[in-house]
């Protein structure tokens, strides 16, 4: 490790320590608010419809963090701050329509986020500092996931929204108390003794790749309190021989996570999601809709469909084979590019409430024709864009689509009205139209609220009776 690197830690400790909402530009800020919002939407939603969320209910408040005074939105209840956070983490990933950061492979907003609120409602904090601090977990985690490289790290089986993200929001609660970089650095070095996340979810659909996520903002807040408290850290946490980038990848560049820091914020390339699967089927998504909208498409005019995906896409979304023609849970049903495209085909859209579609017949019509490949051209767009490519094979002719900046991307970004309308479709039916809207309003003028407890008390449904105990 040469002295250059040496200081990667205490360098991304000190931008943390140090960063200030109004030094920052204001398109940064901008962006973070509406990154806010997005994952908001998802908590609500995820709080009330994904399967996985009775049993991680239940086994919070088994474990004693359903007492408390800490928010989760779309509950009634109130919890632990621990409890809260890995409940809005999890949540937040619940129906994998959070955001994401192409380069970096990971959903940086659903660790980051949860941790900096709930440290707000320990200390007390204005939204200004929250707002600063979630730019700072962003930056960590993104930029800890860059140096890695993340696809050398998804190749060894982690998860990097997990590993990486448990660094974000150490980072994002250490801002959110008030701490030295001394102090952050510190953190560091206890997230990296709790710092886990296996891809081993896909196997069969299990629910662990939500948890991982939610533990990894239950982890940072963790790591920011006991360095609050004086509890001493590793150092060289991230740099370091035994440090996370040697131990989890086989050639990481410890300097890459430093590259352009405080000019170049890697927030600014963090997209939000149009629909609730995995990120590399997107641009295929987009394909197939425009397909089905130029031409007119009928399922049963089409004869096969190939997508044309990454190196990376193929690994999560592609193979098996056999595996994503016959999907049997939603969490299949994200991982599965021949479900999410035969779904856009059938259906012109692809939303949450398409996972009822998994056994529906036109659905399962076009999953065999759905034919996932490695495509060159694709590969080469990655990783700087998620790409993708759809041929149709229909009417006696190849209908072909190429999408390179699938919607969403920072190239292609949704505008406040698109996030409005996600956040709505989200949340209306869980809060009710009016509550929603004032809720995103709030979201919106985070960086003015001096409490961040007052904005967190309404997300609470008003179904209290009904909804209390799902």
């Amino acid at each position: 490790m040469d002295v250059m690197t040496a200081s990667v830690t205490e360098t991304l400790a000190g931008f943390s320590a140090g960063i200030r909402l109004e030094r920052l530009p204001a398109e940064v800020a901008a962006r973070a608010r509406f990154l806010v919002l997005d994952l908001v939407g998802n908590i609500v939603r995820g709080r009330h419809d994904a399967e996985s969320t009775p049993a991680l209910l239940a086994a919070v408040r088994a474990l004693g963090l359903g007492a408390g005074s800490a928010g989760v939105f779309g509950d009634a209840a109130r919890y632990a701050p621990a409890g809260a956070a890995l409940l809005n983490g999890a949540l937040a990933h619940s129906l994998d329509f959070d955001d994401t950061h192409a380069a970096a492979s990971l959903h940086p907003g659903a660790p980051v986020i949860p941790a900096a609120l709930a440290a707000a409602e320990m200390a007390g904090a204005a939204g200004a500092e929250v707002l600063a601090a979630i730019i700072a977990g962003y930056e960590v985690t993104c930029r800890v996931a860059l140096a890695l490289p993340a696809g050398e790290h998804y190749a060894r089986g982690f998860h990097p929204t997990a590993t990486c993200g448990a660094f974000g929001a150490a980072a994002a609660a250490g801002r959110v108390f008030g701490l030295d970089a001394a102090s952050i650095a510190s953190a560091f070095g206890i997230a990296l003794s709790q710092c886990a996340g296996s891809l081993q979810f896909l196997a069969n659909g299990a629910w662990t790749k939500r948890f991982q996520v939610g533990w990894a903002a239950m982890c940072g807040l963790t790591a920011a309190t006991l360095a609050r408290e004086g509890f001493k850290g590793a150092a060289a946490a991230i740099e370091g021989p035994h440090g996370f980038l040697a131990a989890y990848a086989p050639a990481p560049d410890p300097e890459r996570a430093l590259r352009d820091l405080g000019t170049r914020f890697e927030l600014m390339n963090t997209a939000v999601k149009p629909y609730p699967s995995c990120r590399y089927g997107h641009a295929g998504i987009d394909a197939a809709i425009a397909l089905r909208r130029e031409l007119g498409l009928r399922p049963e005019e089409i004869d096969s469909v190939t997508l044309g995906l990454s190196n990376a896409g193929m690994r999560l979304v592609g193979v098996p084979a056999e595996k994503k023609a016959d999907p049997q849970n939603v969490v299949d049903g994200q991982f599965s590019g021949n479900f999410v495209i035969a779904t856009a085909l059938a259906t012109g859209t692809m939303g949450w409430d398409s996972y009822r579609l998994l056994h529906d017949p036109a659905v399962r019509g076009l999953l065999t024709k759905v034919h996932c490949v490695h495509d060159p051209e694709i590969e080469a767009a990655f990783p700087v864009n998620m790409a993708g490519k759809v041929t149709v094979q229909a009417r006696g002719g190849a209908h072909v689509k190429t999408v390179l900046v699938p919607k969403g991307e920072p190239g292609n970004f949704l505008t406040e009205q698109e996030l409005r309308e996600k956040f709505a479709g989200l949340t209306d039916a869980v809060l009710g139209t009016e509550r929603s809207a004032r809720l995103a309003d709030a979201v919106l003028a985070i960086d003015r609220t001096p409490d961040i407890a007052a904005l967190m008390r309404l997300a609470a449904p008003l179904m209290d009776a009904k909804l209390a105990g799902d």
